[in-house]
């Protein structure tokens, strides 16, 4: 009679847990450490002048450096040009889960002061498309002339 009581209320608590399926990645752990931003591309051909983050064009992007620190969701980047706005900017960021079969995350960057304070209280949202341990890619869906455009940032760990 005991092995059937511990039976059924081993059954009971297996039946009341969650069922929960397993993450093909794990982007706050892959996120974290120093990063280089090695392309930028977009949807459409051509030449756009595109002004990214409210801060400067592609080609001053291009080659910036980006340090995530995934414990205090913080972080930082600097761009450095002759004709760019240089310098570091901080951000604060999240990560959420979009869709458990694809793996696509929804990415949120704020930036902020050095002390981690928001000046504007907005931020830009992104699609995580990839992270591994030495890639990562960011996709920023947009609307252009009431078409779809997208654009690809393109990271490498260093």
């Amino acid at each position: 009679m005991k092995k059937l009581v511990l039976v059924l209320m081993t059954l009971s608590l297996v039946a009341c847990g969650s069922s929960k399926t397993a993450s093909p990645v794990k982007p706050k752990k892959e996120i974290k450490g120093d990063w280089t931003l090695s392309a930028i591309s977009y949807s459409e051909e051509g030449e756009f002048n595109v002004t990214l983050l409210n801060e400067d064009n592609k080609a001053c992007f291009e080659g910036s450096t980006w340090n995530f620190i995934p414990n205090n969701n913080t972080g930082s980047y600097s761009i450095d040009g002759a004709d760019c706005n240089s310098g570091l900017r901080h951000f604060i960021f999240t990560i959420q889960k979009i869709d458990e079969q694809s793996g696509l995350y929804d990415f949120l960057l704020k930036p902020t002061d050095a002390k981690g304070k928001s000046m504007t209280n907005q931020g830009y949202r992104f699609n995580l498309t990839s992270i591994s341990e030495s890639t990562m890619t960011w996709e920023q869906a947009l609307t252009v002339d009431n078409e779809p455009f997208v654009i690809t940032w393109h990271f490498s760990k260093y």
